[in-house]
């Protein structure tokens, strides 16, 4: 076996393929749909953990998010223990802004008691829901997470005394303020009225199709207009090459404020951008495989399809064959056309499965217009060996059958 071989038995399967352009493509929708489902969830998947990504690591490469739970994706409920778990406390913050000697900024951030889908905001008329109502102190500013547009962010001196006074978010303002400078406006939030004193650039990273609904109180106003709240978070920024010790000391400070014992685990949750980009990327590679293993299925029927017409083409050619054979052709001659027949063809069926896969991410792409699905190289890649090996798979009996072919009897075959 050489490459002339190779080459003559190359052209012959494409001609072949030419020859039966229908039953050729047929034979090859399952690997085209297979191949085309793992490139297109491949594309999707690499661009929502990119996106992910940039949002986890928006908080910064030396943040810390502590919380009763851990922050994060996670894949199990909360268990009995952490649902009795008591809620942190301002305390928290004033104690880990006093003690901890490698934390840089320190900041609460205080949620509602209710979900924010039931919150509403109003200006003359105008109204927006879905509102993402937050408390937090003026060193949150401070923590990178506020890209000011117009205004200011508000004060401690403001956060004190419990000033009804407001930052919020960039579509927050285009959806209430149009062609209206908001700075110093009224807003009504949840049936409390606020002064507008600053708006916000939307994040440079964000969830797909999700708008910048932000609105920032200070975490006493916040506690004054909503005094059953208590889900808080404390945002944490270590200082420059510092994250290890300040995950320590944070940890420490905590164990001591809420009394945890030195024998139990920590009954809070400590995390980091990097922890919850792990954590998101596990649950993402179930998905992945899930998806992969469902994809196979397509995969398969399209290598059962394969072998099936490979086999009615050797019944076809049963008289090629012999002739073939009688002119000097041997087994692996024979072996080699008809592989090379079946890999052509699911080879070709992978191509069409890449554009299938890109087709998908382009249409992911127009619908979530923030989410960067692309078709990576790997995938591409994958998809035609994947492709070509299945059609070496089930290509193996067809030409096993045709090599076996006695020649006398091939050439008497009518």
């Amino acid at each position: 076996m050489n490459w002339l071989a190779v080459t003559n038995a190359t052209e012959l399967a494409i001609e072949t393929i030419r020859a039966h352009k229908l039953r050729a493509l047929l034979t090859v929708i399952g690997i085209v749909i297979g191949t085309g489902t793992i490139i297109g969830v491949a594309a999707i998947l690499t661009g929502f953990d990119s996106s992910m990504t940039s949002i986890f690591r928006s908080f910064g490469p030396n943040s810390i998010i502590v919380f009763k739970f851990q922050a994060g994706f996670r894949t199990s409920r909360p268990t009995p223990e952490e649902r009795a778990r008591k809620d942190l406390v301002y305390q928290n913050v004033l104690d880990i802004r006093e003690k901890c000697d490698a934390c840089e900024q320190v900041s609460p951030l205080m949620f509602p008691p209710s979900p924010n889908y039931s919150i509403q905001a109003r200006y003359k008329g105008n109204d927006m829901y879905n509102i993402n109502l937050l408390g937090v102190d003026e060193s949150y500013a401070q923590e990178g997470q506020v890209d000011i547009h117009a205004g200011r962010f508000f004060t401690e001196e403001e956060n004190r005394r419990s000033a009804p006074v407001a930052v919020i978010g960039a579509d927050l303002e285009k959806g209430l303020y149009a062609n209206v400078n908001p700075i110093g406006k009224p807003i009504t939030v949840d049936g409390q009225q606020f002064e507008v004193i600053g708006t916000m650039n939307r994040p440079a990273a964000s969830f797909f199709g999700q708008d910048d609904l932000r609105v920032l109180l200070p975490y006493f106003t916040f506690r004054k207009h909503y005094p059953a709240a208590h889900d808080l978070a404390i945002v944490v920024n270590a200082k420059d090459r510092m994250l290890p010790r300040a995950l320590d000391e944070v940890r420490v400070i905590l164990r001591i404020d809420r009394h945890v014992p030195y024998s139990k685990p920590d009954n809070f949750g400590i995390s980091t951008a990097d922890q919850m980009v792990s954590d998101f990327r596990q649950i993402t590679a179930m998905v992945a495989l899930v998806m992969v293993v469902l994809s196979s299925v397509g995969l398969l029927v399209g290598g059962i399809g394969v072998m099936n017409i490979m086999l009615v083409s050797v019944t076809e050619r049963t008289k090629e064959i012999g002739v073939r054979k009688a002119i000097g052709a041997r087994r692996s001659d024979i072996i080699l056309q008809f592989l090379l027949e079946a890999v052509v063809l699911t080879a070709m069926g992978g191509f069409l499965g890449i554009v299938f896969g890109w087709i998908i991410s382009l249409i992911a792409r127009l619908i979530f217009t923030s989410l960067p699905a692309s078709v990576p190289l790997w995938a591409a890649v994958l998809g035609i060996v994947v492709s070509a090996g299945t059609g070496l798979f089930f290509g193996i009996w067809p030409a096993s059958k045709a090599a076996r072919l006695d020649p006398v009897e091939a050439l008497r075959y009518e």
